[in-house]
């Protein structure tokens, strides 16, 4: 599929999925009869929105039409859209959009001496595809190694690996989360053959991603604690923060404080201790990882 048509799929799909959630109530509607489908009707939206219901139709079952940014901004508002979203409905749209750059694959030598430098904060650099570029020896403790036929996707590793292998406390906040922050950066390479693949053969072999995926979210980066159990020391809590880079494309590097003693105490004592587990007791073949 080409990109323009792809762009077109996702917006019908995203614009349905939005329309879904939204009660009558909560646009002052009245209930009304029973509804065969979850949410608002279209010409509710097309109503609140100010556009024809045949043009609101016709653009959400991704026919080739356009769309001005205000026009968009009024459907914004009637679906209560945040700000993640609208900026996907956007790009989508192909509003106010530049070319996006390929993910960056390499790194200045520098930026591994910076994370070399954060001491024992666990610390690593990911491009928007979420493909782990460089890492440190404390980011190394927590997660040993990478391997598997996607490598160091992290999306990859987290939806491949079963539930009672994972290292994720709250896999039910962290995985949704993890492909609502991948599509946000999808949407700007539909049709690119490295992501379409990658998205291909996670909906092949994760019904629990094909499920979340199907649900259109789209979310920005936030900082936010986070829970991971290690075999080894046991759970860890960890505050996750994003910085940008200049000058490298593409791409942020992450960096994951513990946020309480025992956490500081228990990082530290996987870093005395290289030699200590960091497999699953059940699955020797599976490696605790981190979204």
């Amino acid at each position: 599929m080409t990109t323009a048509p792809a762009r077109r799929t996702e917006l019908a799909a995203f614009l349905r999925s939005r329309r879904a959630r939204i009660t009558p109530e909560e646009l002052g509607l009245p209930p009304g009869p029973r509804r065969r489908t979850p949410g608002l009707r279209r010409e509710e939206v097309a109503l609140h929105a100010g556009v024809g219901v045949t043009w609101y139709t016709w653009l959400e079952q991704g026919r080739p039409i356009n769309a001005s940014p205000q026009v968009l901004d009024a459907i914004a508002r009637t679906l209560r859209l945040n700000q993640p979203e609208l900026s996907h409905l956007y790009r989508l749209a192909d509003i106010r959009t530049a070319p996006a750059p390929p993910p960056c694959d390499d790194l200045d030598p520098t930026v591994q001496r910076i994370l070399d430098d954060f001491g024992t904060f666990p610390a690593c650099v990911i491009n928007s595809r979420l493909d782990v570029l460089a890492w440190n020896a404390p980011y190394a403790a927590l997660w040993p190694r990478f391997r598997g036929s996607r490598g160091r996707n992290l999306l990859w590793l987290s939806f491949t690996v079963p539930a009672c292998c994972s290292s994720l406390v709250e896999r039910e906040v962290d995985l949704p989360l993890l492909a609502a922050l991948f599509r946000t950066h999808y949407v700007r390479h539909l049709g690119d053959p490295d992501w379409e693949g990658l998205v291909d053969d996670l909906l092949a072999v994760s019904p629990e991603f094909t499920e979340i995926w199907s649900r259109q979210d789209v979310a920005g980066v936030s900082t936010r604690t986070k829970r991971h159990q290690h075999p080894a020391v046991g759970e860890l809590r960890v505050v996750v923060s994003n910085f940008e880079i200049l000058g490298a494309t593409d791409v942020e590097l992450v960096v994951y404080t513990p946020e309480d003693r025992q956490s500081r105490e228990r990082l530290q004592w996987l870093l005395d201790h290289p030699e200590a587990p960091g497999y699953a007791h059940d699955h020797p073949d599976v490696l605790y990882v981190h979204e």
